[in-house]
């Protein structure tokens, strides 16, 4: 199969989140499997400056608002798998991240930004594209920046029904970041105003970038399966649950693998010690030197408790604040927290670090180096997500054998297998999960964890059957063709 990957970002182009991880990876593990699939990708600095072997592919003209973009191709570092960027300066040339400035205030014609980046994949997937000799059969859409793709697909159909072009994917990473605009942006995005409506574009009044994905694609999938129950309930459906509903049996719940690697102990390159499951003695020896690093007391019985995450509201860590002064007195608890978020969860960490120098260290930043020795140095990692439609870091902590403590709800319920006397006894447990959502049984859990911790035999139980579990991206990404072929013979 032809297969054209839309994505936002894509590690190790560019990276803010989960997404740019399973948009390096799944499109390697594609390739691998013997498909002819590329990804396009908006022109950043940072990704014009890392893509290797790139030339000038095509000029694209009758853009919506700016009239023509260049195409670039060229290869992602390591995989070779192909990448087609954007080139615009006035659309992509900007300083700090993605999506906002250094404030982290989204850029105010994010609506142009990613509705043409939509409409070149659109342009790009149909027999009448300047790259005539590359036409997909399949167009993958990734999130809210790209869910115009198949809106824009569904008019041009509308307008030249003889002209072939790909079908569409629309996979949902996080339900939360919708991409909704005014409807002022209809006209400079060339959208018909009559896709204005509920049966459409409208949502409470905006334009959904997210809703035109799910309303419009050929086929969709969310990552992980609980999440895609999850969605069609009103408490994680965001008001497009009855949408999700309507399209039920069409939604596929693939839960995502990761790149082994970039993420193993027994070679990671940011580590100055490695270690398996079968030799997992230097892990201890990462700890040490991560206590030394962040300027912690090293003491091998303390269990050193990881988050490496947004903090926000959404991630729980509310409930991780209100119960860390219990587990740093009463539990002898260590904790070694790396993100950045909600100013205010900003300052509570950091307020945390400068009451318990010794025993706390926060670190707001994105830092790939130390969230790696982070995930390694950790006893346990604390990941108490209120929704979380896959997450990567809690299956980091299985590869690296730092058992999670986790909420039961979306990917965390399909990753991780609680610790109990049944689950310990027959070598699966991997890690503790709450039966709730909220600091009781938060507090609870990691308990339970650090009871484990100090329970050298069965502690070393949880670590392996957590190390041993296979979490690449083979079984997912061969699901992933299932879909695909499932989609195209529609």
């Amino acid at each position: 199969m032809r297969i054209l990957f839309v994505t936002p970002e894509a590690f190790p182009l560019i990276k803010t989140g989960g997404l740019a991880d399973v948009s390096g990876a799944l499109p390697a593990s594609m390739k691998r499997l013997g498909h002819d699939i590329r990804i396009l990708i908006p022109g950043y600095p940072t990704v014009l400056k890392k893509i290797i072997n790139s030339s000038f592919l095509c000029t694209l003209y009758n853009i919506p608002s700016i009239e023509a973009v260049n195409i670039l191709i060229g290869e992602m570092p390591d995989t070779g798998v192909p990448v087609m960027a954007i080139q615009s300066d006035l659309l992509y040339d900007r300083p700090s991240g993605p999506y906002g400035d250094e404030n982290g205030k989204d850029w105010d014609d994010n609506a142009i930004r990613f509705g043409i980046l939509s409409f070149v994949a659109a342009r790009l997937s149909r027999e009448d594209s300047p790259m005539k000799d590359w036409i997909p059969d399949l167009v993958h859409c990734n999130d809210w920046q790209t869910g115009l793709v198949p809106a824009y697909l569904h008019f041009m159909r509308h307008d030249h029904p003889k002209i072939k072009q790909a079908k569409s994917l629309f996979s949902i990473h996080n339900m939360a970041f919708q991409g909704c605009h005014t409807p002022q942006w209809l006209g400079p995005l060339n959208l018909p105003a009559k896709s204005f409506q509920i049966e459409g574009l409208e949502y409470y009044g905006q334009l959904s970038f997210l809703k035109a994905g799910i309303f419009y694609a050929d086929g969709l999938s969310t990552v992980s399966p609980t999440y895609s129950k999850e969605i069609q309930k009103k408490e994680y459906g965001f008001g497009l649950q009855e949408l999700l509903t309507k399209r039920g049996n069409e939604i596929h719940g693939i839960l995502n693998g990761f790149d082994t690697k970039e993420w193993n102990p027994a070679t990671d390159k940011y580590l100055e010690y490695h270690y398996n499951d079968k030799k997992i003695a230097g892990k201890a020896k990462v700890k040490n030197a991560l206590l030394a690093k962040l300027g912690l007391t090293i003491h091998a019985k303390t269990p050193l408790l990881g988050v490496i995450s947004r903090l926000t509201y959404q991630k729980g860590l509310d409930m991780l604040l209100e119960c860390a002064e219990t587990l740093i007195e009463h539990h002898h608890c260590q904790l070694a927290i790396l993100g950045s978020g909600e100013k205010s969860f900003e300052q509570s960490f950091q307020n945390l670090a400068k009451k318990f120098p010794e025993q706390v260290s926060t670190n707001i930043e994105y830092n790939e180096e130390l969230s790696h020795k982070i995930m390694a140095g950790s006893d346990i990692f604390i990941m108490p997500s209120r929704f979380e439609p896959c997450g990567l870091n809690q299956m980091y902590g299985l590869r690296y054998g730092t058992p999670p403590v986790v909420s039961n709800t979306g990917g965390l319920a399909d990753s991780i297998v609680d610790s109990n006397e049944v689950t310990i006894g027959n070598d699966t447990a991997t890690g503790f999960v709450m039966p709730e959502i909220n600091t009781y049984q938060l507090l609870a859990a990691t308990r339970r964890a650090i009871n484990s911790f100090h329970d050298e035999t069965t502690w070393k139980k949880i670590q392996t059957n957590g190390m041993r579990q296979n979490l690449d991206w083979s079984n997912s990404a061969q699901r992933y063709v299932e879909m695909y072929e499932e989609i195209l013979n529609k």
